[in-house]
């Protein structure tokens, strides 16, 4: 009887391996006809082969009419259970099972895990190690699970404690799951220590590490991890094929090929290479390979690779055709969106919910905010990411009032907001300088449990900054405890913003010296406070420190390099620089133009600004306020006109108020001022403070009284708190020797109460800074200087 048992158990096995339903179902007839149904051996074995056929119910009709059961009875039901996702009649099972072991916990903790309660898996857990049972290696993968899907990186960092207590912190199994949480919290300190405990990494090991270190911007160390799996000979599966396009797909990928030569090469170039190596290895045809070769080439902005692929595709599914019109998006071609979308559905594909958010996308970096929002107000039910993007659009284009208004509206249909939500809508709050909302917001963070959160607290730091309470910005970042890049460089723009200068130089150099590394936002705005306070040795520091750590051809950093220099006065060192750079852009010609007329050498700003036109790169409207001030304040009256002229008739350019301004400023420097009065007369925007205070000024060099006088009225209309009208007025008065109507512009100055800011000026020593302000004591502004240090 006994070795007939073990034959039928091992028949049954075989269709439980197989799936081989019918099979199993005859023999299990042989059982009812051999009497041995009241086996509950065999009886354990049918209920775990109809759960593996997907016969929930038999397996459950055969669990009742059982004599007798076992604890491996109680364990098959269960898993059965778990295996259908039937996880309510799972729990109520558990509960009513007579005794427990950890097979019983474990099934029950990965099925939780496995279906998205992770919450209620770390509850088990906890109610398992309660009641004394230890957990196995099983039980800690799912576990980590949990607690990366949770980003519970405390509960994880418990569990690596037990695991090391009881030994299996060297398990294969129990490393990579490890591993894999570290990665989800964003802690990639201990994930590379994860990574070196594991005694023999796998495929596994290495993806999970890849993904860490590219999730943390540290994407030449993820390079040089596949290169070491290649060179180690593990099996490169399409899984970790995938990983690494995903490192390909980042910005920024730098310098960093396969192979260890030195050759410079982009990031597309590192993606073609994982191309090639998927088709050396077979993978061309896997479309999961193939959706991650289209987002990588589609975020290199390389589209016909990406189009090419896709045609050739055996089978595309709705990821594909997402991936594609995301594509569009980025190159700003929305039109070439909605092609793929009518493709899309031409082909019998529904657009989901990736769809619109990608669609959405698309139109609004297109531009095209309208459409967006149309196409926003089609949604039936818009999504939380929906929500974010249009909000995100408005805010971008400073759109602000209607952001806030959307925002309104979000709350009114009980929409939920998240990190996202908040950080936008605070950006918005801070540009219309709504402090109260803002407080309003930072009071729901709270009330959300998003006050913690480094991403939000960034945002409440700008807003704050921006609203001129830095005080409460500095409370914010105080409180933070784990701070990152971001952080700091919103901590420093907002002391910035407020006029803090030595300070953000201050918490520059505290951030360093916490092992920190600048970003190009970093090294902008120090450079920028460089700049402010015409610190010269400081921006050379600066400079070098960029040297050092590779950001000489960022184009961001760049031009800000060339303006601290400008606005030093060592203009020969911004050209040096700017020659030096090999990504120059539109805003790295500008700053190099207008450094020219800042320093008063607006010959050479011309001849610059005419090799730009020359390199093909186009002008936009800043260019011309460039190079209009550099012939206004170097006295090339024609050339300016010549300039401004060809605006409008060869780039396409209107010109704006600032243009105009210059164009008045080179007229009245040159005494043309009845020219200037003509042009302002045919103006399309002449209630401009600015414009009347510039032919004041112009107005007083060359005594014309009365122009003077309407120039000042005009600035009184427009702004009676003005004390420009009031002193410009009275010193023309001055000038001319009529003293009786200097004094009555003075009287009616005061009468209005209208008062003149102090002017000041500065001198950089050894020692600090020295101040000297008009009618005060000369003062030492800053006793102890900032430097900036390795």
């Amino acid at each position: 009887m006994e070795t007939k048992t073990t034959y039928l158990a091992s028949l049954l096995q075989t269709c439980i391996d197989n799936k081989a339903q019918l099979a199993g179902k005859l023999i299990h007839a042989h059982i009812l006809r051999s009497r041995l149904s009241a086996d509950t051996f065999l009886s354990n074995r049918l209920i775990e082969f109809y759960a593996k056929c997907n016969a929930i119910d038999a397996s459950r009709c055969l669990f009742d009419q059982m004599p007798k059961r076992d604890i491996y009875t109680w364990n098959a039901i269960l898993g059965a259970y778990c295996k259908a996702s039937k996880l309510e009649d799972a729990h109520v099972l558990f509960a009513e099972m007579p005794e427990r072991n950890i097979v019983s916990w474990n099934t029950l903790i990965s099925a939780l895990a496995r279906n998205g309660f992770e919450r209620k898996a770390l509850g088990v857990y906890h109610r398992m190690r309660w009641e004394g049972f230890m957990p196995t290696h099983f039980t800690l993968a799912s576990v980590f699970s949990a607690c990366g899907a949770l980003i519970d990186v405390d509960c994880g960092r418990r569990c690596h404690g037990i695991s090391i207590k009881i030994g299996l912190d060297s398990n294969m199994y129990v490393g990579n799951a490890m591993l894999g949480m570290y990665a989800k919290c964003r802690c990639i300190g201990d994930a590379i220590q994860a990574f070196g405990d594991v005694p023999e990494p796998n495929e596994v090991s290495f993806t999970a590490m890849m993904g860490a270190l590219a999730d943390s911007d540290q994407v030449d160390e993820a390079f040089r991890l596949f290169r070491l799996m290649l060179r180690n000979r593990i099996h490169v599966d399409s899984v970790s094929l995938s990983s690494v396009l995903g490192v390909c797909s980042r910005e920024g990928c730098g310098e960093f090929g396969l192979h260890d030569s030195n050759d410079v090469l982009p990031s597309n170039a590192h993606g073609q290479q994982v191309h090639c190596l998927t088709i050396k290895l077979g993978f061309e045809t896997d479309i999961h390979l193939s959706n991650s070769l289209l987002d990588m080439y589609t975020k290199n902005g390389n589209m016909d690779s990406a189009e090419m692929i896709f045609v050739n595709m055996p089978l595309v599914s709705n990821v594909s055709w997402n991936v594609m019109i995301a594509g569009c998006g980025l190159k700003y071609q929305s039109n070439k969106a909605i092609e793929y979308l009518q493709r899309m559905q031409h082909h019998g594909f529904e657009p989901d919910e990736v769809t619109c958010v990608n669609m959405l996308v698309a139109c609004i970096r297109s531009g095209d905010i309208e459409a967006g929002r149309q196409m926003f107000d089609g949604m039936l039910s818009p999504s939380l990411s929906s929500w974010n993007t249009i909000l995100s659009g408005y805010s971008r284009n400073e759109n602000h009032k209607e952001a806030v208004k959307l925002f309104r509206e979000m709350q009114f249909r009980s929409v939920q907001p998240d990190r996202t939500t908040l950080a936008i809508i605070l950006s918005s709050l801070a540009g219309m300088m709504l402090m109260e909302s803002g407080r309003q917001v930072h009071a729901v963070s709270q009330k959300a449990s998003f006050h913690t959160d480094i991403y939000l607290a960034s945002g409440l730091i700008g807003m704050y900054s921006k609203c001129g309470k830095i005080e409460t910005a500095k409370r914010i970042f105080d409180r933070i405890i784990e701070l990152d890049i971001v952080v700091w460089n919103s901590m420093m723009a907002g002391l910035s913003l407020n006029s803090l200068d030595k300070e953000a130089f201050t918490y520059f150099k505290q951030m360093r010296e916490k092992g920190m590394f600048p970003s190009q936002f970093s090294y902008a705005t120090i450079l920028s406070c460089c700049a402010k306070l015409s610190s010269l040795s400081q921006g050379r520091q600066v400079h070098s420190q960029m040297v050092r750590e590779g950001y000489m051809n960022d184009a961001y950093v760049g031009s800000a390099l060339i303006d601290m220099y400008s606005k030093c006065g060592d203009v020969d060192a911004a050209r040096c620089f700017f020659d030096m750079m090999l990504g120059k852009n539109t805003v790295t010609w500008n700053e190099m133009i207008y450094g020219y007329a800042q320093n008063g050498r607006g010959d050479e700003a011309v001849l610059l600004y005419e090799a730009m036109i020359g390199s093909g790169e186009k002008p936009d409207g800043i260019t011309f306020v460039a190079v209009l001030t550099a012939c206004s304040h170097s006295g090339l009256v024609e050339t300016g006109i010549k300039i401004f002229n060809s605006m409008r008739q060869e780039h396409g350019v209107e010109p704006s108020v600032d243009h105009y301004t210059c164009i008045i400023d080179s007229l009245g420097r040159a005494g043309r001022l009845h020219e200037a009065e003509v042009l302002i007369d045919m103006m399309p925007c002449k209630d401009d403070t600015i414009i009347w205070e510039v032919l004041l000024s112009s107005c007083r060099v060359h005594a014309d009284v009365s122009l003077a006088r309407r120039a000042a009225e005009e600035l009184l209309r427009l702004d009676p708190q003005n004390s420009a009208p009031y002193v410009l007025l009275a010193n023309i008065y001055s000038s001319l020797g009529r003293w009786d109507d200097a004094k009555a512009v003075r009287q009616l100055m005061s009468e209005n109460q209208v008062v003149k800011d102090p002017g000041y000026s500065w001198i950089e020593h050894k020692n600090g800074m020295l101040a000297f302000v008009v009618d005060d004591d000369t003062r030492m502004v800053n006793d102890e200087p900032v430097v900036v240090n390795d």
